[in-house]
């Protein structure tokens, strides 16, 4: 290479380099993330490669933000143990039929989807505030779907929650049952389904199959399937 060649390269990678710096850091891949990161592919990507240390710290954080209320459960042994597991009780003011059992990521996951997502997803199309979620359950026991020669599901480590309904300020209540096939509420379920793929490894509804009828499967697994 010449020295005029030299050079010409030296001061691309410098400003590649510059450029790189003055990224915000929710543009950068390899930055921490922070609760405030947009919804995007980047938090995305930094979600599925959290450290438990860092995913701990982070859901923290969003307790001391009163984005998620949750506190650590005792680890358990038996078919199916638990670690690293902790119990929510609500997201902040959208409250739950019931607390329940998630990992770090699920948790923290579910915590910046109902923020960052649901929560204004539901303003835009139903014009009032959420304020409940209804849902049936993450912890069971179980293989995908009872099978006995199925894998495990997500449900036997606490890695998945099931959304069953939801409750808006104005006294609505919506099921995904009843309201994937109104003209009024199946636009609004659609968009909350959708923006789950930024947030969970895997999104599952109504037109998945029969068995998700009734509510959205939010799992861990996998890299952003929703349908």
């Amino acid at each position: 290479m010449s020295g005029k060649g030299l050079i010409v390269l030296c001061i691309l990678l410098a400003v590649i380099w510059i450029g790189y710096r003055a990224l915000p850091s929710y543009y950068n891949p390899f930055a921490p993330l922070q609760l405030s990161d947009p919804p995007g592919r980047i938090t995305q990507f930094k979600l599925r490669r959290l450290q438990p240390q860092a995913c701990s710290e982070l859901l923290s954080q969003a307790n001391q933000q009163r984005l998620i209320s949750s506190a650590p459960v005792a680890d358990s042994t038996g078919d199916c143990p638990l670690t690293n597991i902790v119990r929510v009780r609500d997201f902040g003011a959208v409250k739950l039929s019931s607390s329940f059992l998630a990992s770090c990521p699920l948790a923290l996951s579910s915590a910046l989807f109902i923020e960052q997502q649901a929560r204004p997803l539901t303003e835009r199309f139903m014009g009032s505030q959420l304020t409940r979620i209804d849902h049936l359950g993450s912890y069971a026991c179980r293989n995908i779907y009872n099978r006995a020669d199925a894998r495990r599901s997500e449900h036997a480590s606490a890695e998945a929650l099931d959304l069953s309904g939801f409750r808006l300020a104005n006294g609505q209540s919506v099921t995904v049952l009843k309201g994937w096939r109104q003209a009024r509420t199946q636009p609004w379920l659609r968009a909350m389904l959708s923006a789950s793929c930024g947030y969970y490894g895997n999104g599952l509804g109504p037109e998945y199959n029969a068995a998700h009828a009734n509510h959205f499967h939010l799992g861990m697994r996998g890299f952003g399937l929703c349908r």
